[in-house]
């Protein structure tokens, strides 16, 4: 018999609705349980934590180790325990999980409070552990489900078991997301302060600790005032946990928020990295390039490319503002803008640095000076920063609403003011190449005038008439076959007629002819008609046989007007092939990358120089002598003021279209083209003297303004002279049968010097 029948009416409505609570609360722990269990045994093994590797930066260094620039879908640096700074780690912990020594994972009491706070108050207050946290970054995920919650914790139990809580540290801290694409603290201590982790001030901790919580809210990039608000709340709760005394909270808390950001964008050689990016995805996979962590090494020289990077950047401009002076119809070029206070250029999302074109929006002007709005940052333009002009009143060149570009001389990032002055960017482009000559090894590159509004690299992509700069190939030809540089070479009128009767005659630039001259003089002074003379009576195969063996691996045409520079090739080909000079006959393959680590400094790949002999020692020499003698008494006269022991040819196309000077030292060997892209003149009276010649010589001054002057190895020479009879090339004006139609002739391309 059941005892129920004992109890009044009330005790049975007791005894029942306790009964049902109990089943409930039974069938509730029961599937709680279960649902606990699920999730339990779906978990992934995370005493494996320890081999999950994030996704790491690839780093491109220059010969001394210095970064040029880097791949990353998410840019971490990974750090041990012990090179966190104690004063970061007590800001992150006095933040982020204050009791991280007094829990296994999830902290209890910190729950409560947040559940009823939540509850009662409405709050929403977090109260992950720093654990919670860590799983949620490498198992679960941002959404906020229970399922999500109930995961994270049993995550953080099983990872409390496995590590120790200072490997939980050091993953949280090398995983966590800091903003703008940062991973790690290690990363954000670069991006914001140009810093590494153990040069960090109190006050920079903090700030890093204070973006953890939301990245994007409290960015001091972005939002300067919430950062800072941040972080001195960060120096409170460092205060609270003794972490900090009061004199030291005080002092911190004065002082101003300053982030000197790193601009990854900013490197001196950013055609040269994308370059060293093509190669990579050639050899190796996306996931490598992008998440692996190579370690690329390159022969780039760090200091020889940022001089390199001003004196192309210089010599266009200054070229630009002489010829192509301001005028008052270019005004009508600039964009004008309506709605001052709304407009947000595409440019002013970068991150700015000195040196930089940027474009700016005119807020206010008069004849006197204009407010320019960049981005955050205001720059005052007075009249000394629109000289080039040529005009006094500012207002005449700048006025409201005006959208221009200019030239960053300096940024105060405190006061949000930019040191400016007006300028542009120049329609005619360049291209730089320096080659140490005893390894091949590419020190310098430079790929045109600016990496932001163009990305052609015009010293390995663009195929340009070479104009002069293709003879010496010719004049090699001839010291082989025998010529000596004192042999005479007729510098007078010759036609070329092929088998339909049409006639091909070259011309000298200055259009004179100067009778029988030594071939030493005919190189120097870039003489055209000695120069055709001499091919033809070589045989144009064999000057093209010639450049083959220097590296210019062309299919050029056997017309004639090819020994005056009339087919293409790239800066690359044309300076490696000039290193052959200095380095005694033998041809090394240029190249640009040592070799490749990955992450664990295994090497995947290291270069081994290949070389071969391109011509004899003693033609090598010989050319040496013609060559200077282009510096000495020729084309490149103004290379005497470096006052150092220089061998180089200037080039010229037709009509001015392409300025070109390759030159070398017993050391370097440095090339330069500029011209437009588009084939158009450069103008009157430019020629490869007075663009390209220039640009190198101030690019060499730098690279060797503290460094002794050497000479060349000339010792397989002796006086430069073969001892043969002395030649003569051509008996006057003659009309020669051609052995090709002159209609398939290229047009002849190297009328100037």
């Amino acid at each position: 018999m059941s005892l129920s029948h004992l109890l009044t009416p009330k005790r049975k409505r007791l005894f029942w609705a306790s009964y049902s609570v109990s089943v409930l609360v039974v069938a509730v722990i029961g599937a709680l349980g279960g649902l606990l269990f699920g999730y339990a045994i779906d978990l992934p093994q995370v005493d494996r934590l320890q081999e999950v590797r994030p996704n790491i930066v690839s780093y491109v260094y220059s010969d001394d180790g210095r970064v040029l620039g880097q791949f990353a879908l998410e840019r971490r640096v990974l750090v041990s325990y012990d090179q966190i700074p104690e004063t970061l780690m007590n800001a992150i912990l006095s933040t982020e999980d204050a009791s991280v020594l007094d829990h296994s994972g999830i902290d209890f009491r910190r729950l409560f409070v947040a559940a009823v706070r939540d509850i009662v108050l409405g709050e929403r207050k977090g109260a992950s552990t720093l654990t919670m946290q860590l799983s949620k970054l490498l198992f679960t995920s941002s959404e906020k489900t229970i399922e999500r919650k109930i995961k994270d914790m049993l995550f953080a139990l099983e990872i409390e078991k496995n590590y120790s809580k200072e490997q939980i540290f050091t993953f949280y801290c090398n995983q966590i997301y800091m903003g703008h694409g940062t991973y790690g603290i290690a990363s954000a201590a670069d991006l914001y302060f140009n810093k590494s982790l153990e040069e960090l001030t109190l006050a920079e901790s903090a700030l890093l600790a204070g973006t953890i919580q939301v990245p994007e809210r409290h960015s001091p990039i972005n939002h300067p005032e919430r950062a800072l608000s941040r972080r001195n709340l960060v120096l409170r709760r460092m205060y609270d946990e003794e972490y900090i005394d009061v004199v030291t909270f005080q002092e911190t808390l004065a002082e101003p928020l300053l982030v000197r950001r790193k601009n990854y964008e900013q490197s001196p050689a950013p055609y040269f990295v994308e370059w060293v990016r093509q190669y990579l995805e050639k050899h190796y996979s996306t996931e490598q390039i992008w998440e692996g962590g190579l370690r690329i090494y390159t022969t780039l020289d760090y200091d020889m490319q940022v001089a390199a990077h001003r004196a192309l950047r210089q010599g266009l401009i200054a070229f630009d503002k002489e010829h192509t002076p301001w005028k008052p119809s270019m005004k009508s070029g600039l964009e004008r803008i309506e709605n001052l206070d709304s407009y947000v250029h595409p440019e002013w999302r970068q991150f700015f640095y000195e040196g930089q074109l940027v474009h700016g929006l005119v807020l206010e002007s008069n004849s006197k000076q204009a407010t320019v709005k960049i981005g955050s940052y205001t720059a005052l333009i007075q009249s000394e920063d629109i000289e080039w002009t040529e005009q006094k009143q500012v207002d005449y060149v700048l006025k409201k609403g005006d959208i221009a570009t200019f030239l960053i001389e300096s940024i105060d990032r405190s006061d949000k003011t930019i040191d400016a002055r007006l300028d542009r960017i120049p329609e005619v482009q360049g291209a730089l190449l320096a080659l140490d000559n005893g390894s091949g090894a590419i020190k310098a590159m430079v790929g045109g005038f600016d990496f932001q509004y163009s990305k052609f690299n015009r010293a390995t992509q663009a195929l340009r008439q070479p104009g002069s700069i293709f003879k010496p190939f010719t004049y090699v030809a001839a010291l082989e076959r025998g010529y000596s540089p004192s042999d005479k070479i007729l510098d007078a009128p010759v036609s070329f007629r092929d088998s339909l009767g049409r006639v091909y005659a070259p011309e000298n630039s200055d259009q004179k002819f100067k009778g029988l001259i030594p071939i030493r003089n005919a190189l120097a002074q870039s003489r055209n008609v000695p120069t055709i003379r001499l091919a033809n009576d070589l045989g144009i195969e064999t000057i093209i046989e010639v450049a083959h063996r220097f590296g210019i691996d062309r299919n050029f045409p056997p017309y004639l007007p090819i020994a005056l520079g009339a087919g293409e090739l790239t800066l690359q080909e044309i300076t490696s092939a000039f290193t052959v000079f200095p380095n005694r006959g033998v041809r090394l393959e240029p190249f640009f990358i040592q070799r490749v680590e990955d992450y664990n400094g295994v090497t995947l790949e290291e270069h081994h120089n290949q070389f071969r002999q391109a011509t004899s020692p003693e033609t090598a020499e010989k050319m040496i002598n013609l060559l200077t003698g282009v510096v000495e008494m020729g084309t490149a006269r103004r290379a005497r003021a470096l006052n150092r022991p220089i061998g180089g040819k200037t080039g010229t196309t037709n009509e001015s279209t392409d300025s070109w000077f390759v030159g070398f030292t017993p050391q370097i060997t440095a090339g330069v083209w500029s011209g437009y892209d588009e084939k158009k003149s450069l103008g009157k009276k430019v020629y490869g003297s007075t663009l390209a010649l220039p640009i190198w010589i101030d690019f060499m001054e730098e690279i060797y303004q503290d460094l002794p002057a050497e000479e060349f190895d000339l010792t397989s020479t002796s006086s430069g002279r073969n001892p043969v009879p002395e030649r003569v090339v051509g008996t006057g004006e003659e009309l020669l049968e051609a052995p090709w139609s002159v209609e398939d002739i290229p047009p002849p391309s190297a009328s100037a010097p």
